[in-house]
């Protein structure tokens, strides 16, 4: 068995996302379990350095995880022949600079969602990515869940049957920052920094709507600012610039054809009542189920109760014992690092891959479809996207 190492260029990742996520939870994980396996049983074994303007925060996360290499010269870093790859996780408004300067460098490239703020950028970036005939992939991380898997498992199965509608429930409470120290930055709140519901949630919901459910269509979407004050970080009060909500309706073709309505809630101002932060539920003619991120409950046609409606009496029915877990039939690893051990033995041995630049930029047009949605108040076709 042969043990191949693969020089990774880390950018952004001091931040939340970049440190957890791809970091910690990916990279630091895999080279713990020995790296990623090939096809012939060989061994990759990613050797990542990390870049960033703070050298003193470069330093103590390196050795906070036993890396040795890190730096604060990215130029440098792209001259380097023996790091192929690189990847960023840094902020949303210099991502489109920084891929195509890494894909000038001659580098794999590979990168967190959305890939820019606005389409042009997005299919430009896609398109160079495209002609280059480097490798490029984007964050997809929702396609991995447990959650999404057993849903998706069902419908591969025919649980459904015709499929008729998904219902998306997102959000949670996000602390102001007066009386309790807020779990979110606050960037998230101001458009100018590349802040906004509607422009961090919908690039999701694109890749999960289309590979799960139907091909998006048209959509009609309503943004709003419920709470246009926060406080900072440092504690200081700022006026939110960006939308903390957004409503939508989407028309989706089912991957047999069918005619899918997606109605999709996302709030950082709401509190929660359901059993995640995040559930699906999926109607069909034969099944219906309710996924969280890790779990997913389903009622088929035959299990169905016959409730009736009469307000005069009381409910007797308890509905949420009505349905049955789908069980753990596998190990669930961090949907993360499962992408990265497809994009890196994509890399190494040309394994087939979907999740690239031009599946971002699907992500960044819907968004922008929602955005003119809201501001025309009027649905919006998203016709299919040519890069």
């Amino acid at each position: 068995m042969a043990v191949q190492q693969l020089g990774i260029i880390m950018h952004g990742v001091t931040g939340r996302m970049g440190m957890n996520q791809h970091l910690i939870r990916s990279i630091c994980a895999i080279r713990a379990q020995g790296g990623v396996t090939l096809s012939n049983g060989d061994k990759v074994m990613p050797d990542p350095i990390l870049i960033g303007r703070n050298a003193e925060k470069m330093e103590a996360l390196a050795k906070a995880h036993n890396i040795a290499r890190w730096g604060t010269d990215l130029d440098a870093a792209l001259a380097n022949q023996s790091d192929t790859i690189f990847f960023d996780a840094g902020t949303t408004q210099m991502r489109p600079a920084l891929l195509a300067k890494a894909i000038r460098a001659g580098k794999h490239v590979y990168c967190e969602k959305p890939i820019a703020t606005n389409l042009n950028e997005a299919v430009e970036i896609a398109r160079l990515a495209e002609a280059s005939g480097l490798k490029h992939g984007a964050v997809q991380d929702k396609l991995f869940l447990p959650g999404l898997r057993k849903l998706d498992m069902l419908r591969r199965a025919g649980f459904f049957g015709r499929m008729l509608s998904v219902r998306l429930e997102f959000g949670y409470w996000v602390f102001e920052g007066d009386l309790q120290p807020i779990q979110r930055p606050s960037w998230n709140y101001r458009k100018e920094d590349g802040g906004g519901m509607i422009l961090d949630m919908m690039c999701h919901w694109r890749y999960v709507l289309d590979n799960l459910f139907g091909e998006v269509k048209s959509v009609s979407c309503i943004g709003t600012t419920h709470i246009p004050t926060r406080w900072d970080e440092a504690g200081k009060p700022y006026e939110c610039t960006a939308d903390d909500a957004a409503y939508a309706t989407a028309e989706l073709t089912g991957h047999n054809g069918e005619h899918v309505i997606a109605q999709l809630n996302m709030s950082w101002a709401t509190r929660v009542n359901r059993d995640d932060l995040v559930t699906f539920h999926v109607d069909g003619t034969h099944g219906s189920a309710v996924a969280t991120l890790t779990g997913c409950k389903a009622q088929s046609r035959v299990n169905t109760p016959r409730p009736v409606w009469n307000p005069d009496v009381k409910n007797t029915m308890n509905f949420s014992e009505q349905w049955q877990d789908v069980p753990d039939t596998q190990v669930y690893d961090n949907g993360f690092k499962i992408q990265w051990e497809h994009f890196i033995r994509h890399v190494v041995e040309n394994e087939p891959y979907k999740w690239t630049l031009p599946e971002g930029a699907k992500g960044v047009q819907l968004v922008e479809a929602a955005l003119e949605s809201w501001e025309q108040r009027r649905w919006v076709d998203v016709p299919p996207l040519k890069v």
